[in-house]
C-alpha cells in the first residue's frame, strides 16, 4: 500500500477510535449501555414482525408507536433510513436487521445514572408489550425459531450486501444478524487508552463466561452456555475476535481493518476483496472508509470510546452486574492494574472455551471469581456517589448467586419452556 495512504488511515484511526473527544472532561468517567431485546409472539413463540404479516404474530412497530405516543418519544428515521424513537430522558430505542428491539442509553455521567435510566425505560417497555401479547426476550440467542422462520426485516442496502456476504460464509451470518441480542457497555478512553484496551480485551473470555445466556435454538439445547458467542466464532474471523496488539495497537487494529473484506464496496471479479487489496486499485472516500470500520465486529470495538461487546443480553434485574464488572476493572486504577496482572494477553483460544463451556472451564471460572472481586473493590474505591451501594449489592447480589457457584444465566434459562 502508498504509505501515505496508511500513515493517513492510521492517523484518522488513532484520532476517531483510539482516543477520547479533545473537548471531553476526565472525571466523572462516563459509561453508556445498548441493551438488545428478541421480540416473539407471546402466544406462538414465533417471530414478530415489524408490522402486520400473514405469519399472525403481533407486529412491534404499531406498539412501539402507541406506547411511545404516551411517553413522549419522537419517532424519526435513521440515516439508514430505517425507524427510530427518541427519548425524552435520552437515548433511541431502533431495531436490529432481524426486528431485534435496541434501546442505547445516552453516556451518563455515572454507572447509577445509567442504571436508573435502563430501569425507567426497559423493564415498563417488556411489561407494556407483554400486555399487547409481545414477549421481548433478554436471551443471547431466539431460542425458539430458525433462522428461516427469522427473517430479514430490514432491507437496507447496507443490510442486504452483509447479508449476501455473510451468507458465502455459513449460516452464521444470518443468526447473528436476525437472532442474536447483547447488553453492551461503552466505556471512556481518557487517561490509559492502551492498558483499558488490553485489559477488556484479556477479560472478554470471562464476560462470555459469566454472562452467557443463549444455551437453547430451536427449542433444543446447543450444549454451548452461550451459543450466541458460537455464532460470533463461526460467523467470519476476518472480522471478529480479539485484534490486539501492545506493542502497537493501533496499527495492529489498522491491519486487522484492511484485511478485512470490504463488504460494502463493489466487488472485484464477482468477489469482496480485503480493504487492503482493494485499496491497490481505487481510493475509498473517508465516509466509505468510516463505513467499513462499522462492519468490524471484536469483541472491544474502538469507537472514540471502548465498546464490550462480549455479554449476552441478560433480565433487567441484574443490569448492574455487566456495568459493574466493566467500570470496576476499568475506571479504577488499582482495579485496572491488578485486572491486568490477572488475565495476562489476551486469548482467541480461551474465547473459544468460554462460548461452548463456560463457568464450566475450571480456569475460567477461577480467573472468572477473582475478576470479579478486583472489579467490586475497584467499583467501591470509585465511592457511592458514583456507584450507589444499592446498585453495587445488586452487581453482588449476581456474583454471589451465579458466578461464585460457578453458574451463569444460561442454568436458569427459561428459553425452553417458551419453545415447548
Amino acid at each position: 500500500m502508498n504509505p501515505a495512504l496508511r500513515a493517513a488511515l492510521e492517523a484518522d484511526l488513532a484520532s476517531r477510535a483510539f482516543a477520547a473527544p479533545p473537548d471531553m472532561s476526565l472525571t466523572p468517567r462516563r459509561v453508556g449501555a445498548e441493551v438488545e431485546l428478541i421480540p416473539l409472539d407471546g402466544a406462538t413463540g414465533r417471530r414478530c414482525p415489524l408490522e402486520p404479516s400473514a405469519t399472525g404474530a403481533t407486529p412491534t412497530l404499531p406498539f412501539l408507536r402507541r406506547y411511545g405516543s404516551h411517553q413522549g418519544w419522537r419517532e424519526v428515521t435513521t440515516a439508514k433510513g430505517t425507524p427510530s424513537f427518541q427519548l425524552p430522558a435520552g437515548g433511541t430505542l431502533t431495531f436490529e436487521p432481524g426486528g431485534q428491539v435496541e434501546y442505547s442509553s445516552p453516556a451518563c455521567r455515572s454507572p447509577s445514572v445509567l442504571l436508573t435510566l435502563l430501569r425507567a425505560v426497559v423493564p415498563p417497555l417488556r411489561a407494556a408489550a407483554a400486555d399487547e401479547g409481545i414477549d421481548l426476550l433478554a436471551a443471547g440467542l431466539d431460542p425458539c425459531n430458525s433462522a428461516e422462520a427469522a427473517p430479514l426485516l430490514l432491507h437496507t442496502a447496507r443490510y442486504t450486501r452483509m447479508a449476501e456476504y455473510l451468507a458465502r460464509i455459513g449460516p452464521a451470518g444470518a443468526r447473528m444478524m436476525r437472532q442474536t441480542a447483547a447488553f453492551q457497555v461503552s466505556l471512556d478512553l481518557d487517561d490509559e487508552p492502551s492498558l483499558r484496551w488490553r485489559v477488556l480485551n484479556a477479560a472478554a473470555p470471562h464476560l462470555v463466561a459469566i454472562f452467557a445466556n443463549s444455551p437453547v435454538y430451536e427449542g433444543a439445547p446447543t450444549g454451548c452456555p452461550s451459543a450466541r458467542a458460537e455464532v460470533w466464532r463461526t460467523l467470519d474471523p476476518a472480522r471478529t475476535g480479539l485484534p490486539w496488539d501492545g506493542h502497537d495497537p493501533v496499527g495492529h487494529y489498522l491491519d486487522f481493518a484492511l484485511r478485512a473484506p470490504a463488504l460494502l464496496l463493489p466487488e472485484v471479479d464477482g468477489v469482496h476483496r480485503p480493504l487492503g487489496e482493494w485499496l491497490r486499485r481505487a481510493r475509498p472516500t473517508l465516509e466509505e472508509w468510516h463505513e467499513h470500520l462499522s462492519t468490524l465486529f471484536p469483541e472491544v470495538r474502538p469507537r472514540g470510546h471502548l465498546e464490550l461487546r462480549s455479554c449476552d443480553a441478560v433480565p433487567p434485574q441484574w443490569y448492574a452486574a455487566p456495568v459493574a464488572l466493566a467500570v470496576g476493572i476499568t475506571y479504577d486504577p488499582w482495579a485496572l492494574r491488578a485486572a491486568a496482572d490477572l488475565l495476562g494477553r489476551p486469548d482467541m483460544d480461551l474465547l473459544h472455551r468460554a462460548g461452548r463451556r463456560g463457568l464450566g472451564d475450571a480456569h475460567i471460572r477461577r480467573v472468572a471469581v477473582d475478576l470479579v472481586d478486583i472489579a467490586l473493590a475497584g467499583c467501591g474505591h470509585l465511592g457511592p456517589g458514583y456507584f450507589h451501594p444499592s446498585d453495587l449489592e445488586q452487581a453482588r447480589l449476581f456474583f454471589d448467586q451465579y458466578t461464585r457457584r460457578g453458574r451463569s444465566p444460561a442454568d436458569d434459562f427459561k428459553g425452553a419452556e417458551i419453545a415447548a
